[in-house]
C-alpha cells in the first residue's frame, strides 16, 4: 500500500472518529434538553420538537456554544444556573449547549 493511500485512510478513520463523536454529542444534548435539563418546558427550538414561550426562540437567537453554556452555566434573569445549581454536570451542559448551537435556525 502506497503512502498516500494510507495517509488517506488515516483521514477518514479520523474523520469517522470525529463525525461519531459529535454525533453522539447531538443524540445527548437533545436528550438533556428535552428532558432533565428541562429545556423544552421554556424555550422553542424546532430540531427538539420544543414550542415552549417563556424563554427566547432559539430558532431566532442563533446562539453559539459559549453563549449557551455561560447561560445554561450562570443563568440569567428567569432562567436558573444549572451548572451552579448542580442540575446539569458540566458535561452535561457541554452537550446541550453544542447541540443547541448546532440545531438553532435549522
Amino acid at each position: 500500500m502506497t503512502l498516500l493511500k494510507k495517509a488517506f485512510l488515516i483521514f477518514l478513520f479520523f474523520n469517522f472518529l470525529t463525525f461519531s463523536v459529535k454525533a453522539d454529542l447531538m443524540s445527548e444534548g437533545k436528550e438533556i434538553f428535552n428532558g432533565k435539563g428541562m429545556c423544552m418546558t421554556c424555550h422553542t427550538l424546532k430540531a427538539a420538537g420544543a414550542t415552549g414561550a417563556v424563554g427566547p426562540v432559539l430558532d431566532e437567537l442563533k446562539p453559539t456554544m459559549d453563549q449557551v453554556k455561560k447561560v445554561v452555566t450562570e443563568g440569567i434573569n428567569l432562567m436558573p444556573a444549572f451548572g451552579e445549581s448542580g442540575l446539569l454536570t458540566p458535561k452535561e451542559i457541554d452537550a446541550v449547549s453544542f447541540y443547541v448551537a448546532k440545531s438553532a435556525g435549522k
